[in-house]
């Protein structure tokens, strides 16, 4: 309280970004660059889950698991829902599991010749 009797509240905003088509897709595919953040978009996509069970179902520590759900929450591409005590992790928007459904009916051919493993750092 201050001197006046006034109750003093801290107001959190949330901030909105505009982005351009070329720095959503760049998001995107940052998120999408680590296998990790691969398979755990991929099983989010099938459905809500939460941090413990997620890095069960992947084979990772509940440490790396929690730094990747950071980096697809500040990637925009997954919130927490608060349910009591625990968190549950969604897709930020269903259209995102369309688009993931998409991406994985891709064919792509790989030329061997400019990239030949994707430890060359090309792709």
């Amino acid at each position: 309280m201050n001197t006046r009797g006034c109750i003093h509240r801290k107001v959190y905003r949330a901030q909105v970004e505009t982005m351009t088509y070329g720095q959503v897709l760049a998001r995107f595919g940052r998120a999408l660059s680590d296998p990790t953040r691969s398979r755990l978009l991929l099983a989010l996509r099938e459905a809500p889950g939460y941090p413990a069970e997620l890095a069960d179902l992947l084979g990772v520590s509940r440490q790396s698991l929690s730094n990747h759900l950071a980096c697809l929450r500040g990637c925009g591409l997954v919130v927490a829902v608060p349910e009591g005590r625990r968190m549950r992790y969604e897709l930020a928007d269903p259209r995102l599991a369309h688009a993931l459904a998409d991406l994985l009916g891709v064919v792509v051919a790989v030329d061997p010749t400019v990239c030949r493993t994707a430890d060359q750092g090309c792709c």
